[in-house]
């Protein structure tokens, strides 16, 4: 059971808990994502983009859990390797609008695999039915603290 006792290590408080998992699970990402070439923001980045092509810069960088400036970055290598392409929005030129090219799919697709491989060891630590109850209830806390 979690309390608020300032006396237990952080790594054994809710928080600090839910931190490690978070930290092991972007350590494990990482790792399955190389061998395709992609890093997890670029996995988030297109990933974000097959639900809703056309984002710009500022969403994306959202989706990522990054900054615009570092998202910037990341679209321009993503670019370079053409994993997408950015075009001009039409109605405000200075907005770029990321569009995932044949090459960026195909490796999304390969990311999807390596990704649901991942999520298999988690599933397979706590169980279907405990997995979408603690979805649910980190859904919630994620609404709560970004109000």
């Amino acid at each position: 059971m979690f309390t608020l006792d300032s006396e237990i290590p952080i790594a054994r408080r809710f928080g600090g808990a839910l931190k490690l998992a978070q930290h092991a699970l972007r350590t494990r990402l990482d790792e399955a994502l190389r061998p395709i070439g992609l890093t997890t923001p670029q996995c988030a980045v297109l990933s974000a983009l097959e639900r809703q092509p056309g984002l710009s810069n500022a969403a994306l960088a959202r989706a990522a859990f990054v900054t615009p400036q570092t998202m910037q970055s990341i679209l321009a290598n993503m670019e370079r390797n053409g994993l997408l392409t950015r075009e001009p929005d039409p109605d405000h030129g200075r907005i770029l609008r990321s569009v995932i090219t044949a090459r960026g799919r195909k490796a999304l697709m390969q990311a999807h695999a390596a990704i649901l491989d991942v999520e298999a060891v988690v599933l397979a630590a706590v169980g279907e039915r405990e997995a979408e109850r603690l979805t649910l209830a980190l859904t919630r806390c994620a609404e709560l603290l970004s109000k």
